[in-house]
């Protein structure tokens, strides 16, 4: 019996995650298959806290304690589509989280470099990432603004926390041809989520557009 319960409480939630993309996704623009079959296979509803679980394919964010947040299902992939994911490469990411957004990266390119502050929340994504078998995914607890420069250079960078400014050590450990996403702006204020890549030696930003994150926090 207990088995059979587990089953259908999976298969509900595959069907909900399924319904996710098609609805808060792809109806959204958001066209390129390797986001969207990620997004069909995280679970998501195992990266959130407990009471959480039964909300874990709406279309809004959520608390995860600590004062963060995991953002809703679209930004996830639309900053995903953003770096123009694919095999091979190497993505570092800056606020880990619940670990939702670096398993979806995890689905996609060879390596994920994931630095998260907040010690018990970058603990508990660790072996939540573990638990679900990402060998590709490697956590870090620390302060996100230096990067991980033993690692540099990346591919990708993909922070997911408001900063005031650009940090430049990110910008330095960005590859030639990398694409960089961060939202910029003050906490409480509006924020523009910028792209940033690296074009024969230069740095090229561009906007797009309004988004709200929770501030990029730093060590003191």
């Amino acid at each position: 019996m207990m088995i059979l319960i587990a089953f259908f409480q999976a298969d509900a939630y595959h069907t909900e995650r399924l319904n996710m993309v098609r609805s808060q996704i792809e109806n959204r623009g958001i066209k390129n298959p390797l986001v969207l079959e990620a997004m069909r296979k995280v679970p998501r509803h195992l990266l959130v806290p407990e009471k959480q679980k039964a909300n874990a394919y709406e279309d809004r964010p959520m608390s995860i304690g600590d004062g963060q947040t995991i953002s809703q299902p679209y930004i996830v992939a639309h900053m995903t589509d953003i770096i123009k994911p694919n095999k091979g490469m190497k993505v570092l990411e800056i606020g880990t989280g619940s670990g939702y957004q670096a398993a979806v990266l995890a689905e996609i390119v060879d390596q994920v470099f994931t630095i998260e502050i907040v010690e018990n929340l970058g603990k508990k994504a660790k072996a939540d990432l573990e638990k679900l078998g990402y060998k590709n995914v490697f956590v870090k607890i620390g302060d996100g603004y230096q990067g991980w420069p033993s690692e540099a250079p990346f591919d990708a960078i993909l922070v997911t926390a408001a900063a005031e400014q650009i940090p430049q050590p990110l910008i330095d450990q960005l590859k030639e041809g990398g694409r960089m996403v961060i939202p910029v702006g003050k906490e409480g204020a509006v924020q523009e989520l910028i792209l940033i890549e690296k074009v024969k030696g230069k740095v090229k930003t561009t906007n797009l557009g309004s988004v709200r994150f929770v501030p990029f926090t730093r060590n003191d």
